[in-house]
């Protein structure tokens, strides 16, 4: 069956280094997410990204590759061809209150995590500003352990804490940091990613996706190939043992832009 949809990352995925659409891993100046690019555009097949990264940064670059779709704040909004849809639940819908991220900065659940875990969990400063759907962190926490104190609060029982995948941004201490996002109405990428197929009319099998984080990994529930990046399965230990829950999963021998351009070259071939 042709390929009609590709669902991809952003940071540790499509982008290069330092974010960049044309930088590889290391940095090098690399052609192959344009080739990828104009690829999927002689076969007809729609790019659409899904980041944990503010609207107006994932507007602009999907503006720049020319694509009509995208999700944002890790799944908690989705845009196809100008219409918004809120993905957040009837609970956390913007009002005179104002926007989930401040009524959740209002519930004291951030705080509460900061006193919990005292330098293990901090905002993901600079980029936790200007968020409206959800709250961005980085550390390195128990997901399972955050969620149950979570669920604890009296304003935490439609919340959720998750895992963006490992990051280059080191704390004192940490080697290793993940980026973490605390999203309302169980909002996901993976939920995001079935929206956008049921409204596009996707089957499963005409859609992959591609991703370097666990919550990246919630995508192959809905389409017919996930595609995780070596660089994310060589930094990640929990992402290494979440792949053996799903049997459509392939590990790209490419890091970041060069993994998404290995999987598309192998979808369109049909192998």
């Amino acid at each position: 069956m042709a390929l009609r949809c590709l669902y991809t990352d952003l940071d540790g995925t499509l982008l290069g280094r330092f974010g960049s659409l044309f930088a590889d891993a290391d940095g090098e100046f690399s052609r192959n997410q344009a080739l990828m690019l104009e690829a999927c555009h002689r076969a007809g097949v729609e790019v659409v990204v899904m980041s944990g990264r503010r609207e107006a940064q994932v507007l602009s670059d999907s503006r720049l590759m020319g694509q009509t779709s995208y999700i944002y704040e890790a799944g908690c909004g989705m845009v196809i061809d100008r219409e918004k849809t809120l993905l957040t639940g009837e609970r956390w819908v913007p009002d005179d209150r104002g926007n989930p991220a401040d009524r959740i900065i209002a519930s004291g659940i951030p705080e509460l995590l900061f006193e919990r875990y005292p330098g293990l969990l901090e905002w993901h400063a600079p980029w936790h500003e200007g968020r409206v759907l959800s709250l961005l962190f980085r550390g390195k926490v128990d997901v399972a352990e955050v969620n149950e104190v979570i669920a604890a609060h009296p304003d935490g029982d439609d919340l959720r804490f998750l895992d963006n995948g490992a990051i280059g941004r080191p704390m004192p201490g940490l080697e290793v940091t993940h980026a973490y996002h605390l999203v309302p109405g169980g909002a996901s990428k993976g939920r995001a990613v079935g929206a956008h197929m049921r409204a596009r009319g996707y089957l499963r099998e005409e859609c992959i996706a591609a991703g370097d984080s666990i919550e990246d990994l919630g995508s192959a529930e809905y389409v017919g190939r996930f595609f995780c990046m070596a660089n994310g399965y060589e930094k990640d230990a929990e992402l290494r043992t979440a792949l053996g829950a799903f049997d459509n999963v392939t590990v790209t021998e490419g890091r970041m832009g060069d993994g998404v351009y290995e999987a598309v070259v192998t979808s369109l071939a049909g192998r």
